[in-house]
């Protein structure tokens, strides 16, 4: 999903579930943390092409493959 349809579909505050490291099925328990949280700000491209958004109570960006919505 690119940043653009990411922001057309979940407006800032929507309610997801994140994992900043690892997904659950990456099989890395070590890297593995999973946040209930909301979006604060709308998603963007880096430089390298990687969509992100930035989440409360996890400073920086995390990729939108790792962006669930908690519905």
């Amino acid at each position: 999903m690119t940043a653009d349809e990411f922001n057309a579909r979940y407006p800032i505050g929507t309610a997801v579930i994140a994992y900043p490291m690892t997904r659950p099925e990456d099989d890395a328990p070590d890297l593995f943390e999973r946040l209930q949280t909301t979006t604060r700000t709308p998603a963007w491209t880096l430089g390298h092409g990687t969509p992100v958004v930035s989440v409360n109570g996890y400073a920086g960006g995390i990729a939108l493959t790792h962006i669930a919505p908690a519905n």
